[in-house]
């Protein structure tokens, strides 16, 4: 695992620093051009792909910082130092949005006359080219390789490349018409900015807190799990998140009461080896259900489930074991966050089935739904 860390970290860096480059080339040709021709929009334009540049370089840094191996004060590692520097990211963003801004305020109750030249409008032309071009790579490889902040910077990138297109057209109405939409332009490009930062700060802190695990990702460690032989099924899956590509978690799975305690140690070691070759997934704890499989107890299960199914709020019932010895009945349910009152469904649902079968007592937990 750490070899694919350190090779996922140079390859970040490596594009990174594309972007450095290409950001530090346009944010200087854009500025010298701004200033000559005494347009705000380039001027904030420039301004931008100089915060994309220094994007690129906390990317960089927060990347180093997360390679860092384990230790006993973090024992998880420092994976979560990419989220950190890319809400970094959003309040550079958010300044430099906000800034500009105010500029354009600025300017709009005391406006300039801009003076565009041939050359000018070529070079802003390309901008658009190469931020198209820097956006799509940024997108695509931060994708692979599992980089929000690669990834943002490729949508910043982009959307760049539409306000630089605005730009471009406001110069053009401004040379052929005479009309001058620079400084409301710049309104325009700040908002363009403070929005984005809003969205990368959202994304990243929801990841901070704590995010529902991916829908695609619990199905497929759900199925890998059941596919084993003697699993009946797998429940409970919860995955914490210590940065890109480090989940850890625990799962509950069914299996035969007849086992023994080596026999199931067998097939948790299976598992984790499993689950984490196929999905890079560690499971570092997996709890047991057991279940009976004789005639009497399948009968009971089945139309218990039948009635408790009766309630669409209830999105899935496991850990179903019967006690007959001792006339207990055990089993986990989970109801749906958007009933308001989980608790009094749970109470009813237990007096409903306490009253179909009354010789037994029933251990109903309330689960929680973690994944699908």
């Amino acid at each position: 695992m750490a070899e694919i860390q350190n090779d996922r970290s140079k390859q970040i860096i490596k594009v990174s620093i594309v972007g450095i480059i290409t950001n530090a080339l346009l944010a200087i040709f854009k500025a010298v051009v701004g200033v000559l021709s005494n347009s705000i929009a380039i001027v904030l334009d420039a301004v931008n792909n100089l915060s994309d540049a220094l994007s690129s370089i906390i990317t960089i840094v927060g990347t180093k910082l997360a390679g860092k191996a384990p230790n006993r004060e973090h024992p998880y590692g420092y994976g979560r130092v990419e989220y950190m520097t890319t809400v970094v990211i959003a309040v550079i963003v958010l300044t430099a949005g906000a800034t500009s801004l105010k500029e354009s305020i600025e300017q709009i109750i005391h406006p300039e006359t801009p003076d565009y030249g041939t050359i000018s409008l070529i070079i802003v032309g390309v901008a658009v080219v190469v931020k198209i071009g820097l956006g799509t790579y940024f997108k695509k490889r931060g994708k692979s390789l599992d980089s929000d902040s690669l990834t943002a910077s490729g949508q910043d990138a982009l959307m760049d490349s539409v306000i630089s297109v605005s730009t471009l057209v406001a110069a053009l109405v401004y040379v052929f018409f005479g009309l001058s939409l620079e400084a409301w332009l710049g309104a325009v490009i700040s908002l363009f900015i403070l929005k984005a930062g809003y969205e990368i700060i959202r994304d990243a802190t929801a990841k901070l807190l704590g995010e529902r695990i991916n829908s695609d990702l619990s199905k497929a460690v759900k199925s890998t799990i059941c596919a084993i032989d003697g699993v009946c099924g797998a429940y409970d899956l919860i995955l914490n998140d210590y940065g890109p590509q480090r989940l850890w978690g625990s799962v509950h799975i069914e299996i035969d009461a007849e086992l023994s305690a080596a026999q199931i140690d067998d097939k948790t070691r299976l598992i984790q080896q499993t689950v984490f070759d196929k999905h890079q997934v560690v499971l570092h704890t997996i709890g047991i259900y057991s279940i009976n499989h004789d005639a009497a107890s399948t009968a009971l299960r089945e139309k218990i489930y039948q009635t408790i199914k009766q309630h669409p709020e209830v999105l899935e019932i496991h850990g179903f074991y019967v006690k007959e010895e001792a006339k207990e009945i055990r089993m986990d349910i989970i109801i749906s966050f958007d009933v308001k009152d989980r608790k009094q469904l749970h109470e009813a649902i237990v007096k409903e089935i306490s009253a179909l079968y009354p010789d037994y007592h029933f251990h109903v937990a309330l689960d929680l739904d973690f994944s699908d």
